[in-house]
């Protein structure tokens, strides 16, 4: 159940905060900053790439990897192919992780390793195998890691992680906050080097700049009922959220948002893009998780029996795509069903900001479920 006193109480909040994730949101602005800095000091911006590269290779464990690796392929579009790694292994332990390279796989394509561990052996391997193929090679990890030492062995460029002092002796969740910023700037600057999007630093300092905006709208100071990831958090406490987004930055914001809600809540969700979403889900909205399915019973007992589990639409919206809009079908579907639904749409700005203003919201939404629900 969701303490919503816990909410308002800020003090309690930062005492509830035992993994820093409220903290890393809060500071996810400057964290892009000193990531944005690492870069430039690792040399990234000195670069002379000799053209693009063939295809995009990510590798990573978790759900950082995979969030990256979504907003990078979402951001290059059809420029250069992106292709995440996926692991094998016998546990998701980082010692137990392996990665192989595609048979096709060579000079052409550019292998990026983003880890916020940096001890697991086989990003190492894939670092020595992508040298025998000729692939370059580009790893954003903790400063001191193994992986730090095993890139520049490999002729490959390493990027010092940005990370602050209260998580050197905590295991760092893959969908906190303040990881995706500190692998994913990095990135950016590397990739707007190569000319595959568009990153400039005056645009990584308006990503900042939007997010220590976010931060100052969303944080532990200000009330619920006009603060929008408090109320998310509240909306979603005994709800099953079904994540419809619109436009092309929303996706890997809805995507990162259902991550976030399992990893660190512990919070089931479902997430698709609309217009699919309309059809793909109508059937759980007609069913038994429909708020008419099951009216709340005159005479449960509130203590002992939990409410119904019944679906919520969170709305994620950006720029739709030549200007068509599915959001009027979309609350049409849900508000027929009985089901509520709760919309985000940032305000306007480059398509860098208006991502990175849904992720920060929702990572904020998804802190405040974990720290009020215990998890």
């Amino acid at each position: 159940m969701l303490d919503e006193s816990l909410l308002d109480a800020p003090e309690a909040l930062a005492e509830a905060d035992r993994r820093a994730l409220l903290r890393g949101a809060a500071e996810a602005g400057a964290r892009v900053r000193t990531a944005a800095r690492h870069a430039t000091e690792a040399g990234v911006h000195d670069l002379k790439p000799d053209g693009r590269p063939r295809a995009i290779l990510i590798a990573g464990p978790g759900a950082a990897a995979i969030c990256v690796a979504d907003l990078l392929g979402t951001l290059a579009g059809a420029t250069s192919p992106v292709t995440r790694l996926a692991p094998t292994g016998v546990a998701p332990a980082g010692g137990a992780l392996r990665w192989e390279l595609p048979g096709w796989a060579g000079s052409v394509d550019l292998l990026l390793i983003a880890t916020p561990d940096g001890s697991e052996p086989g990003l190492s391997l894939l670092a020595e195998q992508a040298y025998r193929r000729g692939c370059t090679v580009v790893a954003v990890s903790p400063a001191g890691s193994p992986l730090a030492e095993a890139v520049p062995n490999s002729h490959g460029l390493f990027v010092p992680m940005a990370t602050a002092p209260y998580e050197l002796d905590t295991p760092l969740a893959a969908s906190a906050p303040g990881v995706l910023w500190a692998l994913l700037t990095p990135l950016l600057a590397l990739l707007d080097r190569t000319g595959i999007l568009a990153a400039p630093p005056d645009v990584v300092e308006k990503v900042a700049d939007r997010l220590d905006h976010i931060a100052e709208r969303c944080g532990p100071a200000v009330a619920t009922y006009s603060n929008p990831a408090k109320t998310l958090a509240v909306e979603l406490a005994d709800a099953l959220p079904l994540v419809w987004t619109e436009g092309v930055s929303a996706g890997p914001a809805g995507r990162r948002f259902a991550a976030a809600l399992a990893e660190l809540s512990g919070h089931p969700s479902l997430v698709a893009e609309l217009p699919e979403a309309l059809s793909a889900h109508s059937a759980l909205l007609a069913g038994r998780l429909a708020a008419s399915a099951d009216p709340d019973d005159f005479f449960r007992d509130r203590v002992e029996e939990p409410a119904a589990l019944h679906a919520r639409v969170v709305l994620l919206r950006d720029r739709p795509i030549g200007g068509l809009t599915a959001a009027p079908a979309a609350r049409d579907l849900a508000l027929s069903h009985d089901t509520p639904i709760s919309e985000l749409e940032p305000e306007p700005g480059d398509e860098l900001e208006t991502l990175a203003e849904l992720i920060a919201v929702t990572d904020f939404a998804a802190v405040y479920l974990a720290l009020a629900s215990g998890a």
